[in-house]
């Protein structure tokens, strides 16, 4: 069976009191001149072009060398001190250092590893890291328990 809608009159007051308020400003947009809109668009475009970005959000365009670039602008002191003694003797700092399935400047065990660029290596290292020594104090991986590990079992 098929029922007709019917509008109440609340119905029909509200979409009457919306047609008019959405008639309302339709007619106030055409009033104002073109000329008048094309002035305030050209100012906001001029404002905006002549705003000067700050130094901050200009980032820097310079590759990163190597790892120890990497490690002294993210970790303290410290970890970027065991940082730099593992990176030396697992590779003599070589990034296309091979030791049997042992690759680039940490040795990690992973063909992934071989003739990768550094920001690549030193962050497989971070998380290596992070993930099997733990994290210090300032959320950074940490180097020296990594590199305590390498002392103790005759590998450093």
């Amino acid at each position: 069976m098929k029922r007709n809608a019917v509008l109440t009159s609340t119905d029909a007051n509200v979409l009457d009191w919306l047609g008019t308020l959405q008639a309302r400003a339709l007619k106030g947009a055409h009033s104002e001149p073109p000329q008048r809109r094309a002035r305030w668009v050209a100012a906001v475009i001029g404002i905006s072009l002549s705003i000067v970005p700050s130094p901050i959000s200009q980032g820097s365009i310079r590759p990163i060398e190597n790892v120890h670039q990497l490690a002294d602008r993210l970790l303290t002191e410290k970890q970027e001190s065991c940082h730099d003694i593992i990176a030396f003797k697992e590779s003599s700092n070589n990034r296309y250092a091979v030791n049997g399935s042992h690759h680039g400047y940490y040795q990690g065990r992973s063909a992934y590893l071989k003739g990768k660029p550094d920001d690549v290596q030193f962050y497989w290292y971070y998380h290596y890291v992070a993930y099997r020594y733990g994290i210090t104090e300032y959320d950074e991986p940490n180097y020296c328990k990594a590199l305590h590990h390498l002392r103790v079992k005759g590998w450093q």
